[in-house]
């Protein structure tokens, strides 16, 4: 027998479907639906309904983007040489909020997992060669996370495109600033260590 009403009961169960969001989290989040204002409600809902309806990926770095091409892949003042690769496009957003970068991005789609079935040919690698065949790239930035998958796809890159004249560099890694030493793993710290630089 249901606890809640049955369109409760269906609000609960579609918000636990949503990552890092368990029944209980789903719960919560469902009553605060309910007792905040229809307006609100309304505009989840609507803007639930546009996002599916009008994003898409970009034809070219697959960002996603309402136009056949995202902003960055539009945007001149971008440097055409260099193309960002990351797994995913909420990773472009962390990325861009450091003012750092000024290249190209291109979303790769995941990284390899043979474990969990994700081989080369169910990413966007071959789409990345191609891009840095037609488009002149002289460096692709392998930007995936720190982790076994995250390297093993920058090294698959790597050696995919080492017949072609571009450069291929990774993110550097170490400490975080603020960290203390005390807290940091072994591996953090091997590589704050294998990456220093001169002051």
């Amino acid at each position: 027998m249901a606890t809640y009403a049955r369109p409760v009961e269906r609000l609960i169960t579609e918000l636990s479907k949503l990552p890092s969001i368990g029944p209980k989290s789903a719960q919560r989040i469902a009553f605060h639906v309910i007792r905040g204002r229809q307006e609100d409600a309304f505009g989840l809902a609507e803007a639930l309904r546009e996002v599916k309806e009008r994003i898409r990926p970009c034809r070219r770095c697959f960002n996603l983007t309402e136009a056949e091409e995202c902003e960055i892949c539009r945007d001149p003042r971008r440097d055409p040489s260099v193309i960002c690769a990351v797994e995913d496009p909420y990773d472009i957003g962390s990325i861009e909020r450091t003012g750092e970068y000024r290249g190209l991005y291109h979303v790769l789609g995941g990284a390899l997992s043979p474990l969990d079935g994700i081989e080369p040919e169910d990413l966007r690698i071959a789409e990345l060669v191609e891009r840095v065949k037609v488009e002149g790239t002289q460096e692709i930035v392998v930007a995936t996370n720190p982790n076994t998958t995250g390297e093993a796809t920058a090294l698959f890159i790597a050696q995919e495109v080492e017949d072609l004249p571009v450069r291929v560099t990774a993110l550097a890694s170490g400490l975080p600033v603020g960290g203390d030493l005390e807290y940091a793993d072994e591996v953090t710290l091997g590589r704050a260590f294998a990456g220093r630089r001169e002051l």
